[in-house]
């Protein structure tokens, strides 16, 4: 890796190595010439010639000028041509050097745009890095404007349904209200069917607020060893009044002590999400698996049910947040699209993975947690 990184300026090395060489050979080359052609040609002849021309001194007079004053300081004129040639030479050379500023600079600017950008060779790698980061900036903005186009559509979705249940609502509380004589069963069937309505309400209102709340909160973990195998039996019953309401059940293959490291609130949600998803896309009358064992890479919780077939394209973005499966939106299934997306996030921050397949009929989730605590970290969500 090293010798590769070194190699990645090898053009730009060489270049800069062959340009100052030149620039110092170039400067001796002046040096050496002036020294030989002038100081020790014809150089004091010409010293006393514009003495006598243009200064008015007379022959001897202007010999003795020469030799006072230049021949007897030759060292401290040489020395400060040395150093004015070398100041005009690293003048020229700062000029050329700041060119690859100017270059990356302008390779920066183009980073908003959508065009390559194309440096001069010996930024190669330069160039392959900006185009890098231009194509994950391009990426992340068109994942942010899909996200934002998936939850104006969900919040549109909400709002029409949430009318739906309210209507309802309204409607057989009018009728109570105004029907004093009603008979009983009446009353009591119109009571069930307000509340199961006004439920429903209570759970799109609940979507909004998770949908609203997404994007403003900071999600921090507090860790401590957790009885897996517990939490898991109690997500599964926690989810039992959904499950029997379909003919579903859950079978839960876990050993006993089985222990991770981590959030026990934020794993549990996450559980809870995967096991609301196998329920909300289950066939009716199957059973759920709910499969937690040791595995070479951490302790493996795998859920799996049987339904639907998910194609390929859909779990790339299974999970993308705000994204849901059932593009018609039927009204007992699926929720504000977040609940994968945050599982996704819990997982990860505790140094672990989430993954699906789906095939033949069968979905399984798989979340895998690292055993060791340095795996797990805090950030925002």
């Amino acid at each position: 890796m090293a010798k590769r990184e070194r190699g990645d300026y090898s053009r730009l090395k060489r270049k800069l190595f062959w340009r100052v060489l030149g620039m110092a050979l170039g400067a001796f080359a002046i040096i050496f010439g002036f020294y030989i052609f002038f100081w020790k040609g014809v150089g004091g002849d010409i010293v006393v010639r514009i003495l006598e021309r243009f200064f008015g001194f007379p022959s001897d007079e202007a010999y003795f000028v020469y030799h006072y004053y230049v021949r007897n300081n030759a060292e401290l004129i040489w020395l400060a041509a040395v150093v004015g040639m070398f100041f005009i030479l690293f003048r020229v050379f700062l000029g050329w050097f700041t060119r690859y500023f100017r270059e990356i600079n302008r390779g920066i600017d183009g980073l908003l745009g959508r065009e390559e950008i194309t440096l001069i060779p010996e930024l190669a790698t330069t160039e392959k890095q900006l185009n890098a980061v231009r194509q994950t900036l391009e990426r992340r903005s068109l994942e942010t404007q899909l996200a934002e186009q998936r939850k104006d559509e969900l919040v549109m979705y909400l709002a029409h349904d949430i009318r739906t249940p309210l209507t309802s609502v309204i409607g057989y509380l009018s009728l109570l209200d105004e029907a004093q004589d009603m008979p009983a069963a009446q009353r009591a069937k119109y009571l069930h069917i307000t509340l199961e309505k006004a439920h429903r309400l209570e759970r799109l209102i609940g979507e909004f607020f998770e949908i609203t709340r997404y994007n403003s909160r900071q999600m921090l973990l507090e860790c401590r060893g957790i009885d897996l195998s517990y939490m898991l039996a109690q997500v599964a019953d926690e989810l039992y009044p959904q499950l029997s309401a379909r003919g579903n059940t859950v079978r839960l293959e876990a050993a006993e002590n089985l222990t991770v490291y981590g959030d026990p609130d934020k794993l549990a949600r996450v559980f809870n999400n995967l096991l609301k998803n196998a329920a909300s896309y289950s066939d009716e009358r199957t059973e759920i698996l709910i499969r937690a064992e040791r595995t070479g890479r951490g302790t493996a919780v795998t859920v799996r049910n049987e339904g639907r077939t998910i194609p390929p394209e859909k779990l790339a973005v299974i999970f993308d947040k705000f994204y849901r499966l059932d593009e018609a939106r039927r009204s007992d299934t699926g929720g504000s699209g977040l609940g994968l997306a945050i599982a996704k996030e819990i997982v990860e921050l505790h140094g672990g993975t989430i993954s699906v397949r789906s095939e033949s009929g069968v979905t399984a989730f798989t979340v895998v947690l690292p055993d060791r605590e340095t795996g797990v970290q805090s950030r925002a969500e």
